[in-house]
């Protein structure tokens, strides 16, 4: 069963990497999304938030493991062929490499031109920060830093969670992205309600954070910088970032270009003092959002051949096991 989850994320990845996500094509996040209000409505409200926050996130990560196991089952019993195609096609829907390459690009366009109103504009689609007086550097940095976290958010996380369990887990770990994302924020509203959503993505992508950042620096020079101090840099500043797991993949990337992402960002008006991570070796340019770019595409195909040896080792284990079994 291995062997069809890697054949399907293998699939999905160029799925993803060709035809991304089409605006106007179904998705199921957004139906996810829709899931997540309705419960949102229904139970944040009145006493025992957090508890109700655990049944709203239960709920919704059953339902969707439900759906999706109950379609890979039935193809999967048509025909291996049909399993794997119906699986590259969920997973496929739970990455975001295409995608976040575009909207990072949206932004290099006008920035590269000097077009800062329009930078600006295209940023303040991706990021929360407010983006209204940012300057080139500023601007190249929302961008890079989304490319850097959404690395494995984005595309190495589902991944992981599709060799262990295929199509269902990849889809579970982005229904949590997707409760995290939308309840998990620590303010008067979600503080509470959006705690066990918060808490399990960090869960989730403990593992393949880490995996990134370091695949990050295998994948990738380090520009005018030696190795051993990137590694130094990804180590020491990983752990600055407010996230346990987003510190990884900006670390990393930070080390490579030799920059320094972090420090301070405005939300609604409200200062927002961010730990600095790398080193300030180059001044950020627009060019560096291209550079980033290159940074993740060489991480998630190395991410991938580090499944595909990871699952045959897998595969062969419990070969062997069955194999040595008495019974």
């Amino acid at each position: 069963m291995i062997v069809y989850h890697l054949i399907a994320i293998t699939i999905a990845y160029f799925i993803d990497k060709l035809v991304g996500d089409p605006p106007h094509w179904p998705h199921p996040v957004r139906w996810i999304g829709s899931l997540i209000s309705f419960f949102e409505k229904v139970l944040n409200h009145g006493k025992n938030k957090r508890l109700k926050g655990v049944f709203m996130l239960l709920f919704v990560l059953l339902i969707v493991f439900s759906i999706v196991i109950l379609l890979v089952i039935i193809s999967y019993q048509i025909h291996p062929i049909a399993g794997i195609v119906v699986e590259s096609v969920i997973i496929a829907t739970t990455t975001a490499q295409k995608s976040l390459k575009e909207a990072s690009l949206d932004v290099y366009g006008p920035l590269e031109i000097g077009d800062l109103a329009g930078a600006r504009k295209k940023l303040s689609y991706i990021v929360g920060r407010d983006t209204e007086t940012l300057n080139e550097g500023e601007i190249a940095r929302g961008a890079i830093e989304t490319v850097a976290e959404n690395t494995s958010d984005g595309v190495t996380a589902p991944l992981f969670w599709a060799l262990i369990g295929g199509a269902p887990l990849a889809m579970v770990y982005r229904a949590t992205n997707t409760c995290d994302s939308m309840v998990g924020y620590v303010n008067d509203r979600y503080k509470d309600f959006g705690w066990a959503s918060a808490k399990w993505d960090d869960v989730m992508n403990w593992i393949p954070s880490r995996v990134t950042g370091i695949l990050m620096l295998i994948g990738t020079k380090p520009i005018k910088m030696e190795y051993r101090r990137a590694w130094m840099i990804l180590f020491r500043d990983a752990k600055k970032h407010p996230s346990p797991n987003s510190g990884w993949g900006e670390a990393a990337v930070a080390a490579i270009l030799g920059i320094q992402l972090g420090g301070i960002n405005y939300y609604k008006g409200t200062l927002s003092n961010r730990a600095k991570m790398g080193e300030p070796i180059h001044p950020i340019q627009a060019g560096h959002i291209l550079l980033a770019n290159r940074i993740l595409d060489k991480t998630v195909f190395l991410f991938l051949l580090f499944l595909w040896i990871g699952g045959m080792i897998l595969e062969m284990a419990f070969t062997w096991i069955k194999s040595a079994a008495p019974f």
